[in-house]
């Protein structure tokens, strides 16, 4: 990643409203306007990273990817500072189409997620049976309580039968939950039998039975 303050870097981006041209096949060079995100950004940042990442006027991609461990990716570097992470991540929305994209008031553009934009790290417990509360933090240090506002999902993979658990973190955005957490979840888990008959493991949090695989046989 090269920083703006390299006068020798070529289609070299700035912060803020800076601009950065490229020149198209026919040519004709297009200007590209950097949008701004929210003015509390970490004081301390280098001069030059591009905190504002930017757009062409006709087609709204950023070039940011979030890679499956939740490291978060610029021009294919990684952001290494956590702070910058975190705020982008208070700017970052799914639509209905599944499709991710970082939004502020007067900018919006799609970025690329592997898996989930999140990764749940740790897990604690409280209490037992229906009372029990489990908690998990992010690879950002969300702190949620899986219940009926942040369930818990488990996909299974059709071709390797392998599960893939993940907790809603906030509208639409999930966490992947990393194997020894989910390794600790069956260990805590029960059994019983639905109403068809069927045995299934799970384990209860806020009072919601969270199913984490049936059993064969029945």
């Amino acid at each position: 990643m090269r920083m703006s303050g390299d006068k020798t870097a070529p289609n070299s981006m700035k912060v803020g409203n800076a601009m950065a041209n490229d020149k198209r096949s026919d040519g004709q060079t297009v200007s590209k306007t950097l949008p701004d995100l929210p003015s509390d950004l970490p004081p301390d940042l280098p001069p030059g990273l591009p905190v504002a990442l930017g757009r062409t006027q006709t087609l709204e991609q950023y070039d940011i990817r979030i890679a499956r461990d939740g490291t978060w990716f610029h021009n294919g570097d990684p952001i290494r500072r956590i702070e910058l992470a975190k705020l982008f991540s208070t700017v970052l929305k799914r639509d209905d189409d599944g499709d991710y994209w970082l939004i502020t008031p007067v900018e919006r553009g799609r970025i690329v997620v592997d898996d989930a934009p999140f990764v749940a790290v740790e897990m604690t417990v409280a209490g037992s049976g229906a009372d029990q509360v489990l908690s998990f933090r992010s690879n950002l240090d969300h702190w949620v309580e899986a219940g009926p506002e942040h369930p818990i999902r488990v996909a299974v993979n059709p071709e390797t039968g392998e599960p893939a658990p993940y907790i809603e973190i906030r509208s639409r955005l999930e966490a992947r939950i990393l194997r020894p957490v989910f390794y600790d979840m069956v260990e805590r888990s029960e059994t019983r039998r639905t109403e068809t008959g069927e045995s299934e493991v799970g384990l209860w949090s806020n009072k919601v039975f969270f199913t984490l695989g049936k059993l064969p046989g029945g």
